[in-house]
């Protein structure tokens, strides 16, 4: 008996978002719900996916000077206390353990939101001179934050990420440090996930607890909201004061350091899912997809076509293509429903008459179209035709996105504009009261400074405009 074709059971994506997305990250096999409300249990395929990711950053970590390390998950609470801004930031979404061992603790243990804390506390003890300057040391771990709303990737208890954490001599290598990381995560966005973002300083309400200043990377997603993709935060020497964090410098005198972190998480498995997918579920750009390419036989017992199939694969392996041969008992209609569901950017379908003659179709998950190639060096044909994939992949995405960024003069405006999925550039005054009324009457949040653009006034109260801002409804 065939197995089910769950992509008939995805919800329309026009008619409902949200719905849709639920349906595709679970009968997509990338995760699936944990005993306790919240988590989320992360497949083998979603799990592919997210050691992609992490293989691709991690090689741009280590190209950039960072080194990997691991911090302990339990954080004494008192250290949260150290730096007002940052406790009262995290308070609300933090899970502290009590009792271990059957006793009460003598203080309590914070469960990591995040480690600046943890850092700043070895960075004071590790820091001596200006010669142990600058410290790049990032880690890939987990962390929970007790969210009240939750959605598989998008927002859970517990979920997976990179923090980097950095210490300089000065506030200038600091900030550069700050930046160079934001591009980091900019290029690996377009490059290797095919979205398109856009980079710029947060608002003083919308930066991260305890930092000096907050970059953002916006993504939009197909429904038009924006996606924080990662961020990028300038400390300064907040933590360093808080946790004592000096050196003695060449002219003998001792002086804190300033500090970064930065950090992106599986939402980007989330973002990859709403920026590409469609009504057949998936569609991954071929530089973090687990499988890159999927053969399917046709006329699979006739002879020779099993053999035929296997020796494609093996040409493929060793161009160093992630591929997978199905030679299931399903019929080739199901299999490529199912290959498409899973987002696979290649299919190939080969049976007796493509080997007598010599050819092969080759089927693009992002344009579902079908096209016969020679099977004479195949092999170097798809790779090409993945490189064009992941291209096309990223210069559609951004298309869509320029085609739906609006600009407004007035709140009403904005409001209009995010109804019908944009991101909005509207002036700010600067103000967090007209800031305040924009999400309360648009339901849509300031998310980064345009860039080089200065309006005129105020889209809410008309005085003179001290920044351009993009609104929009998030994630």
């Amino acid at each position: 008996m065939a197995k089910e074709n769950f992509v008939e059971q995805i919800a329309d994506i026009e008619a409902d978002f949200p719905r849709w997305y639920t349906d595709v990250v679970v009968k997509t096999g990338l995760v699936d719900y944990g005993p306790v409300k919240g988590t989320m249990v992360i497949r083998p395929y979603g799990y592919a996916i997210w050691e992609n990711i992490q293989s691709e950053l991690d090689k741009r970590f280590k190209a950039t000077g960072h080194q990997n390390a691991y911090f302990p998950l339990l954080i004494p609470m008192s250290f949260f206390t150290k730096e007002a801004e940052h406790v009262e930031g995290f308070a609300p979404e933090v899970a502290v353990v009590t009792h271990a061992g059957g006793e009460e603790l003598a203080e309590p243990l914070a469960i990591r939101p995040t480690s600046e804390t943890v850092f700043g506390s070895m960075y004071s003890k590790w820091i001596q001179s200006y010669r142990d300057l600058p410290v790049l040391i990032n880690q890939w771990a987990n962390v929970m934050r007790w969210e009240k709303t939750t959605r598989p990737f998008l927002r859970t208890s517990e979920f997976l990420w990179q923090e980097g954490h950095t210490a300089h001599s000065s506030e200038e290598e600091a900030l550069d440090e700050t930046m160079k990381m934001l591009g980091v995560y900019k290029e690996f966005a377009e490059n290797c996930l095919a979205i398109p973002v856009i980079c710029g300083r947060k608002t003083e309400k919308e930066k991260f607890a305890g930092a000096v200043a907050t970059f953002g990377m916006e993504a939009m997603m197909k429904d038009g909201k924006s996606l924080q993709a990662g961020t990028s935060h300038y400390l300064g020497q907040n933590f360093a004061k808080a946790f004592d964090i000096k050196y003695l410098d060449k002219d003998g005198v001792q002086k804190y350091v300033y500090t970064s972190s930065w950090g992106v998480s599986t939402r980007l498995i989330g973002a990859l899912i709403m920026a590409h997918g469609d009504n057949r579920g998936l569609n991954l750009p071929p530089v973090v997809a687990p499988v890159q390419v999927v053969i399917i036989p046709i006329a699979a017992k006739k002879g020779g076509v099993l053999e035929a199939c296997a020796e494609l694969k093996q040409k493929l392996v060793k161009e160093g293509v992630r591929v997978t041969l199905d030679d299931g008992e399903q019929s080739p209609g199901w299999k490529f429903n199912e290959w498409e569901m899973k987002g696979v950017p290649l299919r190939i379908e080969l049976g007796p008459r493509d080997i007598e003659n010599g050819k092969a179709m080759i089927f693009r998950r992002d344009t579902l179209e079908k096209t016969e190639y020679d099977l004479k060096n195949i092999e170097i044909t798809v790779k090409d035709l993945l490189a064009t994939v992941q291209k096309d992949m990223l210069e559609a995405a951004r298309v869509r996105r320029d085609n739906r960024i609006a600009y407004a003069d007035d709140i009403n405006g904005i409001l209009q504009g995010v109804e019908k999925g944009n991101f909005v550039k509207a002036g700010w005054c600067g103000s967090r009261e007209c800031e305040d009324k924009v999400k309360a009457e648009t339901a849509a949040t300031a998310r980064v400074f345009a860039e080089g653009e200065t309006s005129c006034k105020c889209a809410v109260c008309g005085k003179k405009s001290a920044h351009t801002v993009i609104f929009a409804r998030a994630y």
